[in-house]
């Protein structure tokens, strides 16, 4: 497929998931191409059955089965060179790439002793600004199943160092007829943990 068809399907995928940027602009502005091009190549997927003309646009099954969409989750409460290894490997596991940022809650739950810096919507701004994350997005609360039900993805990517075990998200998965591949990324910086940067530095480096 095009790899502009398949950027502008992503794009209508994106906006179903985050309604408050309409899937043109949302396209526009990572591919600043005339409008006409867009209205034409829209036009050309409707005919196709990859796209259900109406008021708002949606995919088909067929639209929505031709590109794959990779999840990675985290904290990413200090973005460090290991996180942006880890998302590049992630980004290169599919087509377009959902960051899923820990709620504090569920941070704080999953490891009680984590000091958090900064909030979670700050957290999810900063990812955001990332030019390979396709969209980052505040998990649920509850498990992390209610997250993957929501976005359902082609492939879970898992970093180095995350808890998770691959076999039970995959078995979890398919217990919920979500057909997805489970990875475990490696990192080019083993050792990159925003834990022991923050040691490092100290407290005082987040009161400047």
């Amino acid at each position: 497929m095009d790899p502009l068809d398949k950027a502008i399907l992503g794009s209508f995928y994106l906006s179903s998931l985050d309604p408050s940027v309409a899937a043109l602009d949302r396209l526009r502005s990572r591919l600043p191409l005339p409008r006409e091009i867009y209205i034409e190549k829209i036009q050309k997927l409707v005919d196709l059955g990859f796209v259900e003309k109406s008021d708002m646009p949606s995919l088909t099954f067929l639209g929505r089965d031709a590109f794959k969409v990779v999840l990675v989750g985290g904290v990413f409460d200090l973005i460090h060179p290991g996180h942006i290894h880890t998302l590049k490997a992630a980004k290169a596991q599919g087509d377009v790439l959902i960051v899923v940022i820990a709620t504090t809650s569920t941070a704080a739950m999953i490891k009680k002793d984590r000091r958090i810096y900064h909030d979670e919507k700050l957290r999810a701004e900063l990812v955001s600004s990332l030019r390979l994350v396709d969209l980052a997005i505040l998990g649920r609360e509850g498990t992390l199943y209610e997250t993957v039900e929501h976005i359902k993805p082609n492939v879970i990517a898992l970093g180095y160092d995350q808890a998770h075990s691959e076999k039970d998200i995959a078995d979890n998965c398919q217990k919920r007829n979500l057909n997805v591949r489970v990875v475990r990324l490696n990192t080019p910086v083993p050792g990159t943990k925003s834990s022991e940067i923050k040691d490092y530095l100290g407290e005082s480096f987040y009161r400047l």
